[in-house]
């Protein structure tokens, strides 16, 4: 493990730390994104572009407060960068905290710049065929041992700084002291755990660590008093954290025109030096790289915000000021002892595995780059190029749902089923029947239940036939509810509804640009139900040519989108309605025949509701309930003799007209029953011609003519108090009526004004 993790419950995979890892250490799983640890380097890059704060540095605050607790000698050591980060206060306060903190020494790491410095230079001045690159930033020492490794021979066998103070306090003091280096960089937090340096420094803290353990024992540095340092005092290594310091320390002097040494800071700078060196490109003696701007004054774990040119300047101020006090110990003051500062270097580079281009060409293909204009490189995946991208979904570094504009797409089409999802669902929430239920216990119905039963669990294409408004997408419903397919969607389209061109479009889809206001690709209904149910209705109405590609797709199974040059495969079941006469569209050729046959495979024939009167009672309640909650009225029975004049009438619209007029009767009724004269004048009249006076005499002509007067004149004051929101007044004075006459015909017809103002809905 590493000192960077991840906080995966806050990771929303906007893949800003891929796009920002200068070497893509960083794999993609399914629910966040992880620091691979083998490949990272501790630039840090990852943390500071975080925005929800997934990406974290290990806190090694308690480690260090258990170093402090602990029994041992504890020093810190201040990185020399540290006047850069605590400007607000004087280096003794500061020293003043660390004391406070249980600390028993504070020491410059500048020293340790210092102690190298002899080594830097007889390397330097050794003949050599080969640039020398510095050693002193950790970031740069892993860039090349786990991603440049043929650059390890450059490296110079040289510790940084804070390993060579670490090393001389270990000295100094024997193993049993605890030294806590505290610096801007979080890549040393690597560095202490190398195997070639370990256990010389025992943690590392970030100024923003440090500054929350004094908040956390309430110590208020600017109320402190000052105290020396410990230790060596450093001369120029105080300079080593800014640009050209090192050159500084270690008295390096160039000639402008052709220099020998150079320096390179940035992460852009670092990699193209480095990229140079590799290639032969730079014939230097000394190559000093550090990978944050500015140097270690732009270290990722800075926690303040000033510029870079202002910390510069401190850093310039704290090396000129000659009141910092120093108290340094005799065993500082002797002979420093032999310590060795050289180290070597390994090879920790992964290789991983490289695809072949066959295998690119397939992943690309996957997220839609089947030409080469399709690959966009828009970088919004993290990775430069589309074909980067594909090596590291090989790699298993990425995956394919990173790739943005193949989101958008796949987002697209997902969108289109929802809207056509949506739409079925509107539909059906409208249909005449809301429920899936079959209502009637008469003969030709229990026939259709039972054919239902047998041809619903097969895949076999059934064609409904009958007239408009016998039930004949209820049954397709019920058909696919019963079907093994009961868990896919079902399409549903009236043929009537389209044009040629639209419904070619709307059944098989179209590509963009086929035809004018083709914006973008769009899928079929056939491809929408694929695994699922389609039902055509009035397939009777198709043209010739629908009828032909509709053939195709029973026969083959695959579809063509219009405008396109490929085919798709789709299993789709087929049910089909009509109330036409196929027979006779073959005989007369506006059919095909040889598409009646492939319909024409498992056939259903719905009875008119003129011969399902049995069943008129079921069918009444049924839709009184519905309609009930669609009007907001609570209406549950119907008189007598309104059922009995629906016996009569020979129901030329079927269901769909029955569910029409219980509605309109609904809405016209002023109890929680619907009576005759709510239903059309028609049905009045139908029960007028059957009845018979009880003499068995036929009733005479004004006997019926008053009976239909009276209904008239009911109707009228109905619809003039409707009119009115049930005000009397108003009413009269519409009608031009006399108030009094008025109230007289309302209680002749015992009619109320109240029962005709509009009610409020409280919901």
């Amino acid at each position: 493990m590493g000192p960077i993790k991840t906080v995966k419950e806050r990771c929303r995979k906007c893949y800003a730390c891929v796009r920002n890892c200068p070497v893509k250490a960083i794999k993609v799983k399914e629910h966040y994104a992880e620091v691979i640890h083998t490949r990272c380097i501790g630039c840090g890059k990852c943390i500071a572009v975080c925005t929800q704060k997934a990406k974290v540095v290990e806190d090694s605050s308690e480690e260090t407060r258990q170093l402090l607790a602990a029994a041992h000698k504890t020093i810190a050591v201040l990185g020399c960068s540290f006047p850069a980060f605590f400007h607000d206060i004087t280096p003794g306060q500061l020293v003043t905290g660390l004391n406070r903190l249980g600390f028993n020494e504070v020491h410059e790491g500048a020293a340790g710049v210092e102690m190298i410095a002899p080594a830097y230079n007889e390397l330097v001045s050794q003949p050599s065929d080969k640039p020398l690159i510095t050693t002193h930033c950790p970031t740069i020492v892993d860039l090349i041992e786990r991603h440049y490794p043929q650059m390890l021979k450059n490296l110079m066998p040289t510790v940084s700084p804070m390993v060579a103070i670490g090393r001389y306090l270990k000295k100094i003091h024997g193993d049993a002291v605890r030294v806590v280096y505290i610096s801007s960089c979080i890549a040393g937090k690597f560095e202490i755990a190398a195997e070639q340096v370990s256990g010389v420094i025992d943690a590392v803290l970030t100024y923003k660590e440090l500054s929350q353990m004094f908040h956390q024992q309430r110590i208020d540095l600017t109320r402190l008093g000052g105290t020396p340092f410990d230790g060596l005092k450093p001369d120029k290594g105080s300079l080593f954290p800014v640009t050209g310091g090192p050159f500084q320390v270690f008295n390096i002097q160039d000639s402008f025109f052709q220099p020998r040494f150079i320096s390179a800071e940035g992460e852009e700078n670092s990699l193209e030096i480095i990229r140079d060196l590799a290639a032969g490109r730079i014939t230097a003696r000394l190559v000093d790289i550090r990978f944050c701007n500015g140097g270690c004054i732009g270290g990722p774990g800075r926690n303040n915000r000033l510029t870079t040119f202002a910390k510069r300047t401190l850093i310039h101020k704290h090396y000129k000021n000659g009141d910092i006090q120093y108290n340094t110990a005799d065993s500082y003051n002797s002979e420093p002892p032999e310590i060795s500062f050289t180290r070597t270097f390994r090879n920790k580079h992964k290789r991983l595995d490289l695809p072949s281009g066959d295998s690119i060409r397939k992943i690309l293909q996957h997220i839609n780059k089947d030409a080469q204009e399709n690959e966009l490189d828009c970088g919004a995946c993290g990775y430069d190029t589309c074909r980067q991208l594909a090596i590291a979904v090989h790699q298993g570094l990425a995956d394919t749902e990173m790739c943005l504009p193949y989101a958008l797409k796949r987002l697209e089409e997902d969108r289109v089923i929802m809207a056509q999802k949506y739409e079925l669902a509107k539909h059906a929430l409208s249909q005449e029947f809301g429920e899936l239920a079959i209502v009637g216990k008469d003969v030709h119905t229990t026939e259709v239940l039972n054919l239902i039963r047998q041809v619903g669990p097969t895949p076999t294409t059934v064609l409904i036939r009958g007239e408009s408004g016998t039930g004949k997408e209820l049954t397709a419903r019920a058909i696919h509810k019963m079907s093994q397919r009961t868990d896919k969607t079902l399409v549903t389209l009236n043929c009537t509804t389209l044009t040629d061109s639209l419904m070619e479009s709307e059944l098989f889809g179209h590509t963009k640009g086929s035809f004018t206001g083709a914006l973008t690709d769009k899928k079929g209904l056939f491809e929408a139900a694929n695994g699922g149910t389609i039902f055509l209705d009035e397939i009777g109405d198709i043209t010739p040519k629908l009828q032909a590609e509709l053939l195709r797709v029973l026969d083959s199974g695959e579809i063509r989108p219009v405008g396109g040059n490929s085919t798709k495969q789709v299993d789709v079941r087929l049910i089909a309605a009509t109330n036409k006469n196929l027979e006779q569209g073959v005989q007369e050729g506006w059919f095909r025949e040889d598409l009646f046959y492939r319909l024409n495979v498992f056939s259903i024939t719905m009875p008119p509701l003129r011969n399902r009167l049995d069943s008129l009672d079921e069918l009444v309640e049924q839709f009184l309930r519905s309609t009930s909650k669609r009007v907001n009225k609570n209406i549950d029975s119907i008189d007598r003799r309104a059922i009995q004049a629906m016996r009569q009438y020979r129901w030329p619209g079927n269901i769909r007209e029955l569910q029409n007029i219980i509605e309109r009767a609904a809405v016209l009724t002023q109890d929680n029953c619907i009576h005759l004269e709510n239903l059309p004048v028609v049905f009045t009249e139908l029960i007028g011609k059957h009845q018979d006076e009880p003499n068995g005499v036929k009733a005479s002509f004004r006997h019926t003519l008053q009976k239909q007067i009276t209904l008239v004149e009911k109707g009228l004051l109905k619809s003039y108090l409707c009119d009115a929101g049930g005000n009397v007044s108003e009413a009269a004075r519409a009608a031009q009526l006399p108030r009094r006459s008025l109230y007289r015909l309302l209680e002749r017809h015992n009619l109320k004004g109240e029962n005709f103002k509009p009610t409020t809905n409280t919901d």
